[in-house]
């Protein structure tokens, strides 16, 4: 019990502790510490607090007393230091997780804080302090290979941005048809899931459109399993990205991940940290890449383009006939996924300029200039989050596939991780 009331009694956010290797116990202590951080550092950065509904006492408290960032830094630096390099051999193999992720949360914390003091991160360093991976450095022949093979999809006359341009505007959904495909897609995904995974009786969300956002879409979970999911009508939609958006944010997605976190985590163990979502950390990434990979947990193999012709396509008014080509379309698209991060990569660490940026990104995703614009605004704002969404798929993948080629092994193995501290370093 020594342990247990050292860290106790350090239960001011600035009070350095004396380092020792805590009891189970002893870990709320930390989290309570943790919470009070990543709430002040949210007075500092207005999009790191992507989601909270923990306890008002820590909320009121963050709101009353504020920290520099330095000292959040240096705080957060004191915890990662009485939870030591090594994990303790905890008889809960749950607990470990949580020990694991409250020292690399903590981490990220720190890190983020530095970055809004001015300390300047290459984006490998600051993928790995913020993320807890290094991206992989693609070379431009792998990208223009990619675009090569969509120039052989999409035959016809003039550059292939304007024949993917125009091809993609065949796949528009109508303005006036775009709620209800939403919904039509958000069921099916919904009924997908729970065909495999149990969810809380209370679950829900809200559906909202709105504008003038740099995002497609996004989820604010509310708790007590609650989500409001808004759909940015500034962009043109496809109608596959209804398949997206609703699995997405919605299920198996970002709904789903935060309320199996609040239901496993949260309200069954008490576990305080679960209740905050600092977008800046490695958490994002488990989030984003379950989130992207649910979309194929929910339709996999061909039961996605099935699905989008005989449903959504008819739904928006679109020549069924064109699904096949689309999906094709769409599978190479999402490989060059990967191209946000080398754009991201040479833009933020000076190699190229916005103009330069905008160009690879009319070369690579075959933007329109505005469209490119658009997509530099993201990299401006969320800088290397963008690797979450592509690297963050692929390592969820891998993790969930090892379970093997039987799909109700795969679902536990998704449902496991969506109901877990688990961090990036454990899915390798």
């Amino acid at each position: 019990m020594r342990h247990l009331r050292t860290l106790l009694l350090c239960t001011s956010l600035t009070t350095a502790c004396t380092p020792a290797a805590p009891d189970p116990a002893a870990l709320d202590a930390i989290a309570f510490r943790y919470v009070g951080l990543v709430l002040r550092l949210g007075h500092h950065d207005a999009n790191y607090v992507d989601a909270y509904y923990g306890p008002d006492s820590l909320k009121a408290a963050a709101d009353r007393d504020s920290l520099p960032v330095a000292t959040i830094a240096a705080t957060a630096d004191s915890l990662i230091a009485v939870l030591g390099d090594s994990v303790p051999a905890y008889a809960d193999s749950l607990v470990q997780w949580r020990h694991r992720y409250l020292r690399t949360q903590l981490g990220a914390l720190s890190a983020r804080a530095a970055m809004l003091g001015g300390k300047r991160f290459t984006f490998d360093e600051e993928a790995k302090a913020l993320y807890d991976v290094t991206p992989p450095t693609l070379p431009d022949a792998h990208f223009d290979s990619l675009v090569s093979r969509l120039d052989m999809l999409i035959p016809g006359p003039g550059p292939l941005a304007a024949r993917y341009q125009q091809f993609r505007d065949g796949a528009m959904i109508p303005a006036a048809k775009v709620d209800t495909v939403f919904k039509v897609a958000i069921a099916a995904c919904r009924a997908r899931t729970l065909e495999h995974m149990p969810l809380p009786a209370e679950e829900r969300f809200d559906l909202e459109y709105v504008k003038g956002t740099s995002w497609n879409a996004y989820n604010w979970y509310k708790g007590e399993y609650h989500s409001l999911i808004q759909v940015n009508l500034d962009f043109p939609i496809p109608v596959d990205r209804a398949v997206d958006l609703a699995c997405h944010e919605g299920y198996p997605g970002h709904h789903v991940y935060n309320a199996r976190l609040e239901e496993a985590l949260v309200r069954g163990r008490g576990w305080v940290e679960m209740s905050v979502y600092p977008l800046f950390s490695p958490q994002s990434l488990i989030a984003e890449g379950s989130a992207n990979y649910g979309i194929e947990m929910a339709f996999p193999g061909e039961a996605r383009t099935a699905f989008e012709r005989d449903s959504l396509f008819p739904l928006a008014g679109l020549d069924p006939a064109m699904a096949g080509q689309n999906a094709e379309v769409r599978q190479i698209m999402e490989q060059l996924n990967h191209a946000r991060n080398a754009v991201a990569r040479r833009y933020l660490d000076g190699a190229v300029d916005s103009a330069g940026a905008v160009a690879l990104m009319e070369r690579w995703w075959l933007q329109s200039p505005e469209a490119a614009a658009k997509t530099l605004r993201f990299i401006q704002t969320y800088r290397s989050y963008v690797i979450n969404y592509n690297l963050g798929r692929d390592l969820v993948a891998a993790y969930v596939e090892r379970a093997g080629a039987d799909p109700a092994a795969r679902w536990r193995a998704f449902g496991e991780l969506l109901s877990s501290p688990r961090l990036p370093g454990g899915l390798q």
